[in-house]
């Protein structure tokens, strides 16, 4: 009796058959339902296939992660040209924001990231990336990043934000911005956190969003800006790019960001309930 073709994950598959270079490119395609397996939208990287399924890729990705289309979303809706800039890039990663960032012209970047290996192999080679792994971004001193820069990007987990504004704020242009992503699941009290992480209570990323606002406030930034990002498919949590500067006077008001979440809400239920 012939054994059978033992079954492998769908990350790994799309390396092995060659559609993807790394299993961390992979995922993210998969993540953002950019493949289909015999002729169906599969989403979960874990998901084992047997080696003879039909595997089909929507589209190929234009950055190394998901991250860059979260960046890139808010670069379109904020109007930004980040042309010629100097930027950091704070939470690093696989490098999403900072491929996203070169490839709309900034002339440096500073990946910064408290992993080690992670940033993908084509940024590492990339001349105008400075890597800095290893390094936890709360605790960068005076000199460790010597230019002034035009734009600090922030994509971490686990923690708040709040923790890290403090510390960049020395290494920013007076006319420099921040876009930091804001996480709910990451910024709100445990017990407004659902089962695996989700945060479905409006009225918790209103509370969320307000607090960072007031508290960033109270450190020199200004929000001036806001958006939202979230998968395809509406699982998962709605996640905030925002743009932040030092000039009050650009300051959007609870009003508006008000009406931004209700906007987030609305679509990304109806997409859940697809």
């Amino acid at each position: 009796m012939k054994e059978k073709t033992p079954k492998e994950r769908l990350d790994t598959l799309l390396v092995k058959k060659g559609f993807f270079e790394s299993r961390e490119k992979a995922k993210s395609a998969i993540i953002a339902g950019l493949v289909k397996v015999d002729g169906k939208v599969a989403d979960k990287p874990d998901i084992k296939f047997s080696p003879f399924v039909s595997i089909e890729i929507q589209q190929s990705l234009p950055y190394v992660s998901k991250g860059g289309f979260k960046l890139k979303k808010a670069l379109n809706e904020f109007k930004i040209n980040v042309t010629g800039f100097i930027a950091i890039d704070v939470g690093a990663s696989t490098g999403g924001f900072t491929d996203c960032l070169l490839q709309e012209g900034v002339k440096k970047i500073y990946a910064v990231d408290v992993g080690k290996g992670v940033l993908h192999e084509k940024l590492r080679k990339d001349t105008r990336v400075v890597v800095m792994e290893g390094i936890n971004a709360r605790y960068l001193k005076e000199g460790d990043i010597p230019d002034k820069v035009d734009i600090i990007t922030i994509d971490i987990s686990f923690i708040s934000i709040l923790k890290i504004f403090p510390v960049i704020k020395s290494f920013l242009k007076e006319e420099g911005m921040v876009i930091s992503l804001i996480k709910p699941q990451f910024e709100a009290s445990p017990k407004d956190v659902n089962k695996g992480g989700i945060v479905k209570n409006i009225d918790v990323h209103l509370k969320v969003i307000e607090n960072i606002k007031n508290n960033l406030k109270d450190l020199g930034f200004y929000l001036k800006n806001i958006t939202y990002f979230y998968s395809k498919e509406g699982k998962g949590n709605i996640e905030y790019p925002t743009l932040f500067v030092l000039q009050e006077k650009d300051e959007l008001s609870m009003d508006k960001i008000k009406e931004i979440v209700r906007e987030a809400f609305t679509n990304w239920k109806l997409l859940s309930k697809k």
